[in-house]
């Protein structure tokens, strides 16, 4: 069985019953209001009849005893009660009278007289409750009175039922219940069928949702058919609304995982890649080790082995630091910010790599030295190996009198050769870690041990210092750019 609370927790429930809610409060108040209304109009009218029938009554001298013919219709009171203490009273009752036909007159106790009596003689009208007859609205005026045929003074007190108006109130509360039901049970089948058909593009939007959760989005690549229709993205309905934002958020989502499964793929290329770069040293150092060991005579041999060793330990040692390198830059590890003079170490790089490469022709664009030298924030040895590995690649991947022309200007640096150039598909891949030139693993560019790890770290480096490299690249034309 459902929980009460449960079983409101929907959306459609509590609706339901805000808006039952809503009707049963507006027909409480319609009902008060008419209820007081009509009570006030009939009290008002029960004290004009009896300030009539006081006016009528109540006049003049009258004698003590029996007068019928004084009241004016069934339940009308008369009393006349006089300063020495005697009093008479009595009330028009159903049956053969002697006054008037089909009328008797009931006799009032002494007890109902002397509560008579206690009414205020200001000529307003006053409630009071008689034992045995109900409610009444009684006046009480002075006048003069006989008794035993002597004049004296005394009150007459003349009043009419309230019954009539108690019934009509009675009578108007239970129709106003019954209405309030039938409005309150109308406005609960009404509201549960309309807020059921208003939601219904809701619950269509949630199914969308819930056809979405079942997919499996762990693993692999990943796509998410599933939309909203379009008749419920609307932007002009709350509906709509939602349905739009869902839309965009499932499309956000599988963009997400898409660029997460290439991640993935990129790293398990990229482990694949740097196992392949060790495997070949590591075999290397195996296969001079196991001829050092099966030859020790032989020491022409001993020491070759251990000059490829220590070459292959070298290269090894050189791969693992740029991986390393690379892994710190992703973590964002923050690097050194300090002023670093760009001139001097541009001027530094471009020297070194004229002795390296003679017969390559090296030359550098500075600003003009009236402007001073040139700065970065940064850290310095990072941007020395950012500027050591694009003039490495020009160097290694260029035919000999290629002329490398390396430029500076404030925020910018650029290498540019006019060499054969990049091939058009390696264009948009070419600062990817371990990018290759084609499946026989050719290397591409490189540093230091040509791992194809060269250009991946200039644009790590440049990430890293909050700038962002570039390539163009045509036959004759090649520019690397670097904004810092």
């Amino acid at each position: 069985m459902v929980p009460l609370r449960r079983r409101f927790a929907s959306l459609t429930s509590r609706l339901v019953l805000t808006a039952v809610a809503l009707v049963a409060v507006v027909c409480l108040l319609i009902a008060a209001a008419t209820t007081l209304a009509m009570h006030r109009y009939l009290d008002n009218r029960l004290d004009e009849q009896v300030l009539s029938a006081a006016s009528r009554l109540g006049t003049g001298g009258g004698p003590l005893g029996p007068n019928i013919g004084r009241f004016s219709g069934e339940g009308s009171l008369y009393a006349v009660i006089a300063d020495t203490g005697e009093a008479d009273g009595s009330i028009v009752g159903a049956g053969a009278g002697a006054g008037r036909p089909g009328l008797t007159e009931i006799s009032l106790d002494q007890d109902e007289l002397d509560r008579l009596a206690a009414v205020s003689t200001d000529g307003r009208p006053h409630d009071i409750r008689l034992r045995g007859h109900g409610e009444y609205r009684v006046v009480a005026n002075d006048v003069s009175v006989r008794v035993n045929g002597v004049p004296g003074q005394g009150i007459v007190v003349v009043g009419l039922p309230a019954r009539e108006v108690n019934a009509t109130i009675a009578s108007l509360l239970g129709w106003e219940l019954v209405l309030t039901l039938v409005g309150v049970t109308a406005a609960g089948v009404v509201g549960l069928v309309v807020v059921r058909r208003q939601l219904a593009p809701l619950r269509e939007v949630a199914a969308t949702a819930e056809r979405v959760a079942q997919m499996p989005l762990s693993t692999g690549e990943i796509t998410i058919p599933e939309r909203v229709p379009d008749h419920l993205t609307r932007e002009d309905t709350e509906v709509g609304q939602v349905g739009s934002s869902l839309n965009t958020l499932l499309a956000h989502v599988e963009t997400s995982l898409a660029v997460r499964h290439r991640s993935e793929q990129q790293v398990r290329q990229f482990v694949a890649d740097a196992s392949h770069e060790l495997r070949t040293p590591l075999t290397t150092i195996k296969g001079y080790a196991e001829l050092a060991r099966r030859r020790p005579e032989d020491v022409a041999a001993v020491l070759t082995a251990l000059d490829k060793v220590e070459s292959e330990s070298g290269r090894m040692t050189s791969l693992v630091e740029d991986l390393l390198l690379l892994a710190r830059l992703d973590s964002g590890r923050p690097l050194e910010r300090r002023p670093v003079d760009l001139t001097h170490l541009l001027l530094e790089a471009v020297s070194d790599a004229r002795v390296v490469a003679p017969d390559h022709v090296w030359r550098l664009d500075l600003p003009d030295a009236n402007h001073g030298a040139l700065e970065v924030l940064g850290d310095e040895q990072r941007l020395h190996q950012l500027v050591t590995n694009l003039l490495t690649n020009a160097r290694k991947h260029t035919p000999a009198g290629t002329t490398v022309t390396v430029s500076a200007r404030p925020g910018l640096l650029t290498v540019h050769d006019d060499g054969p150039g990049f091939p058009a598909e390696l264009v948009s891949v070419a600062f990817e870690r371990f990018a290759r030139a084609d499946n026989s693993r050719t290397r591409l560019h490189g540093a230091g041990g040509g791992a194809g790890l060269g250009l991946a770290l200039v644009d790590a480096i440049a990430q890293a210092h909050g700038g962002s490299v570039s390539l163009t690249s045509r036959p004759g034309d090649t520019t690397v750019s670097v904004r810092l």
